[in-house]
């Protein structure tokens, strides 16, 4: 019996043991469970709280970026040449559609674009977050604005955003100097430093709008809204107002700009109106001009092609773009060489026969029967180039070269205008460089009337003119005259900046003026075209050569085809007494500095001198 009693005891102490065993191994469980549940509430309610609490607030309060106006553009008489205007674009907001393929298909019928347009824009997006508005469409008319307005809750996610552009007061007025606003690519967010850039804003692409985009851009606002479910505001919660960007204040004169550019129509070439005793430009003129509508939310590929192929090229900026040979108005560089070297004085004399020989081979004048014996003044007066080859023989290429630059030829001018060329003028050293060849001395001679190798751009050209006008002081092209805040308070103001002098004396420069003023008011001047009545005018009238004599020889001048013929320059100051202003025009193909040029710059200058001229005619009464 007490066998059996022990052995049921034994049984039950391992039953015992076997249930303390299960029930400690239960509590484990229960323990880990508990322990997975601790460790998940501290990640969500501690590690995470912050940025569900974010992300909750979201589904109900949004942020949404408010752009800041951008900065005026004016002309130095205060008066707007760019302003703002309200800008409706039409965005996606990828949290709010539930159903983004009917609703794409929807936009693609009210926008009238193909629906592989909208995947594109969705696929430029697809990185930034599901709120992030994407821009779908920009600048509806306001027919689709009315009818998305109307219909958007069956539109889901899709908004109407409002947002100041661009207005061009005198539609394609200064274009390539104003330039236009684009969409910011990708490479542009990532340059944008420290600047909150939004994926779809817009950024200066070129002219004033890309050099000066941090002074016009602004700095943007914020605005919270409530939301519901579906994404629609319910209510506006709080504001910060954005700041306006600054208004720039050109140095460009609206008036004689739109002379310049009116003269132009229909021409391809610059017109550039400059203040001799200070650099600044009044009119900076490009033709033709760039269509600024255009670029309002990103020019179609239809317009893009049409400016493409236009043979006058209007996305060139002609001003400090076009590199062309100066032709005969680089003669009074060659005068002052001659002049300043000793080899030719006022009494040197050189007969013109129409031509003249060098090494066997003719170098005819442009007048072929000849100019006769004519002096300096006289042969800037009738452009006769037999005698500046003879001057350029006698000083050489690399004095004329050393002139030149002194007068602001081979180099940028330093302007504040993008992709200015330099221009290129030749030397012996130059061309051994270049061409792996020594220097020719009928080379010599082309430079000497501004042919061969030369090439400069119109506002080098002007430069000169100013830089002769204002006694050999040569002062830095500037555009701008002043940037100003919101209040109008001036925040930054450019002074003139003297960039170097002529070389050469007083006598010399005496001389030259002598030879420009002759130009336009003497007997046989090339340029009594552009004569004003009561206002003295000093010029220079040039015909560069595009492809070489022989090939139009004989070919009555308009059936020469156009881009073979030759371009027209005319640079001139005036008033000559006392000169104010130096007006440069080039017109590409144009055939003849004094008629294709000289009556746009007569143009010109009678716009600056409109008041004058009036009041002369009053006088005469």
């Amino acid at each position: 019996m007490r066998q059996v009693i022990s052995k049921i005891q034994k049984i039950n102490e391992a039953e015992l043991t076997e249930l303390k065993r299960r029930v400690n191994i239960a509590t484990l469980i229960i323990l880990f469970f508990v322990m997975i549940l601790v460790v998940r509430l501290w990640y969500l309610q501690i590690l995470r709280g912050p940025d569900y609490v974010k992300l909750s607030e979201n589904n109900r309060i949004r942020m949404q970026w408010v752009n800041a106006p951008r900065g005026n553009i004016w002309d130095r008489n205060g008066k707007e040449i760019v302003t703002n205007r309200p800008f409706f674009n039409v965005t996606w907001v990828r949290e709010d559609a539930p159903n983004p393929d009917m609703v794409l298909k929807k936009m693609a019928v009210i926008l009238k674009v193909d629906i592989s347009e909208l995947l594109e824009r969705i696929r430029e997006g697809q990185d930034y977050p599901r709120y992030v508005p994407i821009r779908l469409k920009e600048d509806i008319d306001w027919k689709t604005l009315v009818y998305i307005e109307n219909h958007r809750y069956d539109l889901p996610g899709i908004r109407i955003e409002v947002l100041p552009s661009r207005k061009y007061i005198h539609d394609n007025l200064a274009s390539h100097l104003i330039g236009y606003l684009g969409r910011i690519n990708q490479k542009e967010l990532n340059d944008a430093k420290n600047v909150n850039y939004q994926p779809n804003d817009h950024i200066g692409k070129l002219g004033i709008e890309k050099l000066y985009e941090d002074k016009l851009r602004g700095e943007k606002g914020q605005r919270y809204v409530e939301v519901d479910v579906q994404g629609f505001e319910q209510r506006e919660i709080a504001v910060h107002e954005p700041l306006s960007g600054n208004d720039i204040k050109l140095t460009i004169d609206l008036d004689i700009q739109k002379a310049a550019e009116d003269a132009l129509e229909n021409k391809g070439g610059a017109v550039i109106v400059m203040e001799v005793n200070s650099g600044r430009l009044l009119a900076f003129a490009s033709s033709p001009p760039l269509e600024l509508e255009e670029f309002i939310g990103g020019i179609s590929q239809k317009a893009w092609d049409k400016m493409q192929q236009n043979i006058m090229h209007p996305f060139l900026n002609k001003t400090v773009q076009g590199q062309y040979p100066p032709a005969s108005t680089y003669k009074m560089v060659t005068a002052l060489a001659g002049l300043s070297e000793g080899v030719i004085n006022q009494d040197t004399i050189y007969y013109c026969a129409g031509s003249m020989m060098l090494h066997g081979r003719r170098y005819h004048c442009w007048k072929r029967s000849g100019h006769g014996a004519v002096s300096l003044v006289d042969a800037l007066a009738q452009s006769c180039d037999v005698y500046f080859y003879q001057v350029g023989l006698k000083v050489g290429v690399n004095s004329l070269a050393k002139y030149a630059r002194s007068l602001g030829f081979g180099t940028q001018t330093g302007i504040n205008v993008e992709h200015e060329k330099p221009g290129l003028i030749p030397t012996t050293d130059w061309k051994l460089k270049q061409r792996k060849e020594g220097w020719q001395e009928g080379e010599t001679m082309s430079v000497a009337i501004g042919q061969g190798f030369n090439l400069a751009t119109p506002l080098q050209v002007c430069q000169m003119t100013a830089t002769i006008a204002n006694n050999g002081i040569r002062y830095r092209p500037q555009i701008i005259e002043s940037i100003m805040d919101e209040s109008g308070t001036i925040t930054e103001k450019f002074e003139p900046i003297e960039d170097g002098r002529m070389l050469g004396d007083s006598k010399s420069l005496g001389l030259i003026k002598a030879g420009m003023l002759a130009v336009v008011n003497g007997e046989r001047g090339t340029a009594k075209l552009v004569r004003l009545d009561g206002i003295t005018v000093a010029g220079k009238t040039g015909t560069a050569q595009v492809v070489k004599l022989a090939q139009n020889k004989n070919v009555p001048e308009d059936e020469i085809p156009y881009k073979y013929r030759d371009h027209a320059w005319f640079t001139c100051y005036a008033p000559a007494e006392k000169p104010e202003i130096a007006v440069t025009v080039l017109v590409e193909h144009g055939l003849h500095g004094s008629s294709g040029a000289g009556p746009v710059a007569k143009l010109v200058l009678e716009s600056y001198f409109s008041d004058r001229l009036v009041h002369k005619e009053k006088d005469k009464k």
